[in-house]
């Protein structure tokens, strides 16, 4: 079998949450590239175009904020008066920023759980019926991007100080977004709709302290942070018809950093 016949998306529509993020273009580009129809889902207008014109024809760029009940429905709208279909979401939105304990503060807390948790429901209240419609003749899937912070802590000797880590409550909602695909894994099953979970491990953007990316490598049994392109293989097999009987797992992708 081709690449193509094993993995092509043809007809099929996607979306990304978080789309111009580090991980998020390449997850775009990977779905868009094996033909999907796919939408760029993000806040920042200007970006996502720019994003929409490298990636080519079979990107839609798509301003939506996930946290915001209106635009989540707005989009919904749109892919059901332009596609009538949804096979594929990716959600992956989120706000990189560091902290501790003694930093935060309870409105983090919220914040992140309406990020994580809440926009997952917005998502699947307002493609439900698309994704529904899309199991008459495949395979839909949605698939949460989770982090190895979800699994394990950080190790505070890492970085350089305590508030140049990801903060607890990042963990926290990322560990509750792994438990969220089992239970929605469990529900949405018996219509047909696939969802799991994809765990990165370290996957550092260029530019950064090469002191810091030497610490990370070392805690990896690989020996190396990775590359963004090693999560998009990943996230086009549970996108693709070959994984049909894949629902409710977690894939880690951490270089091994949560085996030992």
């Amino acid at each position: 079998m081709t690449p193509d016949e094993l993995f092509g998306l043809r007809g099929r529509v996607a979306v990304v949450t978080g789309a111009t993020g580090r991980l998020g273009q390449v997850m775009a580009g990977a779905l868009a590239g094996a033909g999907a129809t796919t939408y760029l889902v993000g806040r920042d207008q200007a970006r996502l175009d720019a994003l929409a014109a490298k990636l080519g024809d079979h990107t839609r760029p798509a301003r939506c904020d996930v946290t915001a009940d209106d635009d989540v429905a707005a989009l919904g709208a749109r892919l059901r008066d332009e596609q009538g279909r949804v096979d594929v979401v990716v959600h992956n939105a989120h706000v990189g920023r560091g902290g501790s304990l003694r930093t935060s503060r309870t409105a983090d807390y919220l914040e992140a759980a309406d990020l994580a948790l809440g926009a997952f429901q917005r998502l699947l209240d307002a493609t439900r019926d698309l994704l529904t419609a899309a199991a008459a003749d495949g395979s839909p899937s949605m698939i949460n991007v989770a982090s190895m912070y979800g699994l394990v802590s950080p190790k505070p000797q890492l970085y350089d100080t305590p508030e140049a880590g990801n903060p607890p409550y990042y963990g926290a909602v990322k560990a509750g977004l792994v438990q969220l695909t089992r239970y929605a894994a469990v529900e949405l099953g018996p219509a047909g709709i696939r969802v799991n979970c994809v765990t990165p491990g370290p996957f550092p953007g260029e530019g950064g302290d090469p002191a810091l990316l030497g610490r990370l490598a070392q805690q990896t049994p690989l020996g190396r942070v990775g590359d963004p392109a090693e999560i998009a293989t990943t996230v086009l097999y549970l996108a693709s018809p070959r994984s049909s009987y894949v629902t409710g797992t977690n894939v880690v992708v951490d270089g091994g950093w949560t085996a030992w």
